[in-house]
C-alpha cells in the first residue's frame, strides 16, 4: 500500500449485517390504486401502532382513556350551564342529594368554568401523550423512504428530478402527520362526542330533537364528503404543478453556471413562471372550492341549530321547558357544532393527507432493479483480479452499448480503456460497481461473480476518482473523511498530503474546516480532483477506477494531478478509463473500444506499431497538445 498510516478497506469488515438488516427491513406494502384510502391506511397502520415500541402503545392507551374522560366532561358542561341559568331564574328543580351551597348560582358558575378547564386539561394531556406516536411514524417512514431512494437503481434516478423527489418526501411526511393526528386525536373523539351528545339530548329532551340533529349531521357529512371529493382532484393537480415548479427551480439552481454561461436567466424565469402559473390556477380553484365548502357547512349547521332552538323556545312558552333548558339546548348545539366543524376539517385533512401520502407509498413501492441475491455473501479480496467475460449490455434493446467484451485486469496491474466518445467506456465502470446488471456474460473479482456478492461489500472494495467530482456542501475535512467516516484527523491530513493538496488546505483561513460550497464550486477543478484523490486514498481500496479523472483539466493541471494518481494506484488493481492517451502510456495493457467492441489491445508501443485507431487518436492528441503548449508559451512571453 501507499502508506502504512492509511488503513486498507479490504482488511476491514465490508458490511455490518445488522445494519444492513435494519436498513432494509420494513413492513411489506400492499399495492393500491390511486385514491384507495383503505390500502394506504393499511400500509400506514404499522407505523401508527409500532410493534417494537410498547412505550408508545401505552401512551396511546392512556391517551384514549383521557380522551374518553374529557368527552364525558364535555357533554356534562352544558348541563351545569342550564343549572346556573335555572338557579338565577328561580326555576332550579329539586336536587336534594346536593348541599344547598353547591346549588348557589355563584358555585354553579365556578363549577361550569372548572369543568371547562378540566376538559381542556384532559384533551391537552391526550395530545401530549400521542405526540410521540405521530412523530415516530413521521420519522420512521421518512427514514425508510430516504434509504429506499438510495437503494433504487441509477437508471431510476437518471429519469427523475431530485427536486421532485424531495417534494414527494416533504408532502408525504406532512401527510403522515395529518393522518395520524386527525385520525386518532380528532376523528375518534368526534364520533364519541357525537354519540354521547345524542344520548344526552334524547334523555333530557325527546327523539324529535335527536331526529333533527341526526338529519343535520347526515346532510353535513354528505355535503362535506361530496364537496371534498371534488376538491381532491384539484388538489392532485395543484400538487403536480407544485412538484414540477420545484423540480425546475432546483434543476435550474443546480445548473447556475450553465444558465449564466448562456445568459438564459429570462428563459429559466419564464419556464418557472409557466409552472407557477399552472400552480396558481389550481391553487385558486382549491381555495375557491374551500370557501364554498365552508359556507355550505355553516348553512347546514345554522339551519339545524335554528330548528332545535325554535322547538325549545315554543316548549318554554308552553311551560314544558325552563329557560335553562333553552340555554342548554343552545349550549349543547354550540358544543356539537365544534366536532361537526371538525368532521369536515378532519375529512379534508385526512383525504389531503392520503393524497400526499400516496406518492410516498408509490415511491416505496418501486422495486429495486439491482438487488442482492438471498444467498449473497460479502466479497473478500485476496488478490483483486477483475475479469469481464463476454459481457454484453444495453439500456435499450435497440441500442447495444457493449458487445461481447472480454478482458482481464490482473492483480496489482493497470489496464486502460480508451476509445472515442460513446464507445461504452464509462459503462464498464458502472457495471463493475453494479449500478446495472450485465445483459449477458459475467464480471468476476477473484473468481467471484459480482452478482453473487453483496453490493455494499463490493463497493467497499472499489475506489473511484471520477471525471466530474461533485463534493458535499460541507467542509474539506468532511469531504475527504467521506472515504472512511471513522478516520482520524491525522489520517485525513496524511491522505491530503499524499494527494498533494495538504499545503493548499493549510493556506486557507479556515484550513480543513473551509466550506467548499454547493457541489464544491468554491474550489477549482484541480483542487476538487485532489480532494477526490485524498478521499480515495483514505478509503484505501484494493481496486481502483480512474474514470477520465483528468479529462476536464488543462494540460498543466493534468500533469500535476497525474503524479498524485500514480501514488493512488500503487500496488492496486487499477482500471483507467481515459480520454487523454498521455495518461495511460505506462499501463500494463491498453484496450481500445469502438461502438462497444474491443478492436485493439496491447501496450502503448505495440498499439502504435499497429497504426490503427489508437495510432490515429495518439497523433491527433499529440498535435493538439503541442498547439496548446505553443499557445501557453506565447501567453507567458506576452505577459513578461
Amino acid at each position: 500500500m501507499a502508506s502504512s498510516k492509511i488503513k486498507s478497506a479490504g482488511n476491514q469488515p465490508a458490511d455490518d449485517k445488522s445494519t444492513r438488516t435494519n436498513a432494509t427491513s420494513r413492513p411489506s406494502l400492499v399495492s393500491a390504486e390511486s385514491g384507495d384510502m383503505a390500502t394506504t391506511l393499511r400500509n400506514l397502520w404499522p407505523y401508527m401502532w409500532p410493534t417494537d415500541r410498547p412505550d408508545l402503545k401505552l401512551n396511546v392507551l392512556w391517551a384514549m382513556a383521557f380522551m374518553l374522560i374529557g368527552k364525558l366532561i364535555t357533554v356534562f358542561i352544558p348541563y351545569l350551564y342550564k343549572m346556573a341559568t335555572d338557579s338565577l331564574t328561580g326555576e332550579l328543580g329539586d336536587y336534594g342529594y346536593l348541599p344547598p351551597l353547591l346549588l348557589a348560582p355563584f358555585m354553579l358558575v365556578i363549577a361550569y368554568n372548572v369543568g371547562r378547564l378540566v376538559m381542556v386539561g384532559f384533551n391537552q394531556a391526550r395530545d401530549a401523550l400521542f405526540a410521540g406516536v405521530g412523530q415516530n411514524a413521521v420519522r420512521q417512514l421518512s427514514s425508510i423512504t430516504f434509504r429506499h431512494m438510495h437503494s433504487l437503481s441509477l437508471r431510476y434516478h437518471l429519469q427523475r428530478r431530485t427536486g421532485g423527489l424531495s417534494r414527494v418526501i416533504e408532502r408525504g411526511t406532512k401527510g403522515i402527520d395529518s393522518i395520524v393526528r386527525f385520525t386518532i386525536l380528532n376523528g375518534i373523539p368526534t364520533v364519541i362526542e357525537f354519540a354521547l351528545m345524542a344520548m344526552f339530548i334524547w334523555y333530557l329532551f325527546d327523539a324529535w330533537y335527536v331526529l333533527v340533529i341526526g338529519v343535520m349531521v347526515w346532510l353535513y357529512t354528505w355535503f362535506s364528503i361530496k364537496a371534498t371529493n371534488r376538491r381532491i382532484e384539484i388538489r392532485r393537480d395543484m400538487n403536480t404543478n407544485d412538484t414540477e415548479a420545484n423540480a425546475k427551480a432546483v434543476d435550474s439552481l443546480l445548473n447556475f453556471e450553465t444558465v449564466k454561461y448562456f445568459g438564459n436567466e429570462d428563459l429559466e424565469a419564464r419556464r418557472f413562471d409557466e409552472s407557477m402559473a399552472r400552480f396558481e390556477t389550481a391553487a385558486v380553484k382549491v381555495w375557491t372550492s374551500l370557501a364554498w365548502l365552508n359556507f355550505g357547512q355553516t348553512a347546514i349547521i345554522t339551519i339545524g341549530m335554528g330548528a332545535c332552538m325554535a322547538m325549545s323556545a315554543l316548549a318554554v312558552q308552553r311551560g314544558e321547558q325552563t329557560l335553562g333548558d333553552f340555554v342548554m339546548i343552545n349550549a349543547l348545539l354550540m358544543q356539537l357544532s365544534i366536532p361537526l366543524n371538525f368532521i369536515g376539517f378532519i375529512y379534508r385533512e385526512i383525504r389531503q393527507g392520503f393524497t400526499d401520502l400516496e406518492e410516498m407509498f408509490s415511491l416505496l413501492g418501486v422495486d429495486q432493479e439491482i438487488q442482492d441475491d438471498p444467498d449473497a455473501h460479502d466479497l473478500e479480496i485476496s488478490e483483486g483480479t477483475i475479469c469481464f467475460k463476454d459481457v454484453s449490455f444495453h439500456y435499450d434493446p435497440e441500442r447495444k452499448i457493449l458487445k461481447k467484451v472480454d478482458f482481464e485486469v490482473p492483480a496489482g496491474k493497470t489496464v486502460a480503456i480508451v476509445g472515442p466518445s460513446g464507445a461504452g467506456k464509462s459503462t464498464i465502470s458502472r457495471l463493475l460497481f453494479r449500478f446495472y446488471d450485465v445483459t449477458s456474460g459475467a464480471i468476476t473479482i477473484d473468481g467471484a461473480d459480482i452478482k453473487n456478492v453483496t453490493q455494499n461489500s463490493l463497493r467497499q472494495q472499489i475506489g473511484m476518482v471520477p471525471q466530474d467530482t461533485v463534493l458535499f456542501n460541507e467542509s474539506i475535512l468532511y469531504n475527504i473523511r467521506y472515504g472512511r467516516p471513522g478516520a482520524s484527523d491525522e489520517e485525513v491530513e496524511h491522505a491530503a498530503e499524499m494527494a498533494q493538496i495538504g499545503d493548499f488546505i493549510k493556506s486557507l483561513p479556515d484550513g480543513y474546516h473551509t466550506q467548499v460550497g454547493e457541489r464544491g464550486l468554491k474550489l477549482s477543478g484541480g483542487e476538487k480532483q485532489r480532494v477526490a484523490i485524498a478521499r480515495t486514498l483514505l478509503k484505501a481500496p484494493p481496486i481502483l477506477i480512474l474514470d477520465e479523472a483528468t479529462s476536464a483539466l488543462d494540460t498543466q493541471t493534468e500533469r500535476e494531478i497525474q503524479s498524485a494518481l500514480d501514488i493512488v494506484s500503487q500496488n492496486r488493481t487499477t482500471l483507467v478509463i481515459a480520454h487523454r492517451l498521455s495518461t495511460v502510456v505506462s499501463a500494463d495493457e491498453i484496450i481500445v473500444l469502438r461502438q462497444g467492441e474491443i478492436i485493439e489491445r496491447g501496450t502503448h508501443k505495440k498499439l502504435l506499431s499497429k497504426k490503427g485507431l489508437y495510432f490515429d487518436m495518439w497523433n491527433r492528441q499529440r498535435e493538439a497538445s503541442k498547439a496548446e503548449d505553443r499557445l501557453r508559451v506565447a501567453r507567458e512571453l506576452a505577459d513578461q
